[in-house]
């Protein structure tokens, strides 16, 4: 062969292998999705439901996957075996009603089979998440104020509780900050740090993740404050692992960090409103989820009361946000909200109206559109993806 042909050859074999990675990408994120509904039980609801979604968008009809009390927030490992739901329950004074249950996953069904539970040392508890390594399970109580954290067992059941932190203070409003309220907790991109939001607090506490053995620690700076009055709740991280986006339920608005990864601190550069310009805060609206769109040019949060998803455009630079837009949620009171992993759809989770809306998210700009799909779902409180391949 001559060493033209040859590099013919080559040049070729580099098409053919990056039309095969192409084919692959694209595949997988046209692969179909289970879609994995938390809720508060009592009413029509009696559990965790699941509808399977195509690559189009089009969602089949909720079932009943599992049947539990008050799972009100789900997470799944990023190998997407397991599953983790918290029983949101109040015990009797003086008696600890936070249990986290453990599932197993099957793929072609959707079914959940029930692994084991474990008490989480906290009461009413009311967000869950795996670590990236898929060996620590992070748990928040807001009845309690306090974060625990949970070994995973190498069949994905859980340990009993290894790190328990009690959070103390308060804050300047007497009906909801009277004592700590810990809302939830994530671990950055690193899986060096876990922030905790306390809203009876008004700060994201700091701790260092030791994950092989599920310990939290307090981290040097132990946390960052915020306004007095505004009430952590939710936190979303910036894809390039920069930013830190912080929705405060009771000052309806998102204060923006700069992250720095290596000593987990957090540094306010900017306060926002989440409410259209002609809306005053008042006490019966409330700031809920945030979330940031795969590509990190949009942010999304929901207020209750006013029933909205409200849009930014994120600068990329700065990571400061413009407003862009404010759309109904479909339903009454979005206690949740969840992007699809393509960042196509956005699922708003409207609790007291017994449904889930689908909405499509334009790429170019953001914006969002109703599909026309709801789902019917007693008290829907959260949504995660698991991919059926």
């Amino acid at each position: 062969m001559t060493t033209r042909s040859s590099m013919m050859a080559k040049t070729l074999l580099k098409i053919a292998a990056g039309l095969f990675l192409l084919a692959i990408f694209f595949s997988a994120k046209a692969a179909d999705h289970w879609v994995y509904f938390g809720t508060y039980t009592g009413g029509a609801s009696k559990g965790i439901y699941v509808s399977r979604m195509d690559a189009k968008g089009d969602l089949t009809l909720p079932k009943l996957a599992a049947t539990i009390t008050n799972p009100s927030f789900l997470t799944v490992d990023s190998k997407h075996h397991f599953l983790y739901a918290i029983s949101e329950i109040s015990g009797a004074p003086g008696k600890q009603q936070g249990d986290v249950t453990a599932y197993s996953i099957n793929k072609e069904t959707g079914e959940l089979t029930k692994l084991n539970d474990q008490l989480s040392g906290g009461d009413v508890l009311c967000h869950v998440q795996i670590d990236a390594t898929g060996k620590t399970v992070l748990v928040s109580s807001y009845g309690g104020g306090s974060v625990s954290a949970l070994p995973v067992n190498a069949d994905g059941s859980l340990g009993k509780v290894s790190s328990f932190v009690q959070h103390q203070g308060s804050s300047v409003n007497p009906r909801n900050q009277k004592g700590p309220h810990a809302h939830c907790v994530i671990t950055d991109p690193a899986n060096r740090f876990a922030l905790a939001c306390d809203l009876g607090l008004d700060k994201i506490l700091i701790y260092q993740l030791n994950a092989a053995s599920a310990i939290i620690t307090s981290n040097t700076p132990a946390f960052a404050s915020v306004t007095p009055g505004s009430g952590p709740r939710h936190l979303a991280f910036h894809p390039s692992g920069k930013f830190v986006y912080l929705a405060n339920e009771m000052g309806c608005n998102v204060t923006v960090f700069d992250y720095d990864a290596e000593h987990g601190a957090l540094s306010e550069i900017q306060t926002v409103s989440a409410l259209p310009p002609d809306r005053s805060l008042d006490p019966t609206l409330s700031g809920a989820e945030v979330a940031v769109h795969p590509s990190g040019k949009f942010l999304y949060v929901s207020t209750r009361g006013i029933d909205q998803i409200n849009s930014f455009a994120i600068d990329q630079k700065t990571g400061k946000l413009t407003p862009m837009e404010h759309v109904s949620s479909g339903g009454k009171t979005p206690r949740f909200f969840s992007l699809d992993p393509a960042g196509k759809f956005l699922f708003a989770a409207n609790q007291n109206s017994d449904n889930v809306t689908i909405l499509k998210i334009n790429s170019h700009n953001g914006r969002l559109t109703p599909t026309g799909q709801t789902l019917q779902i007693g008290n829907p409180s959260c949504a995660i993806f698991v991919p059926t391949k």
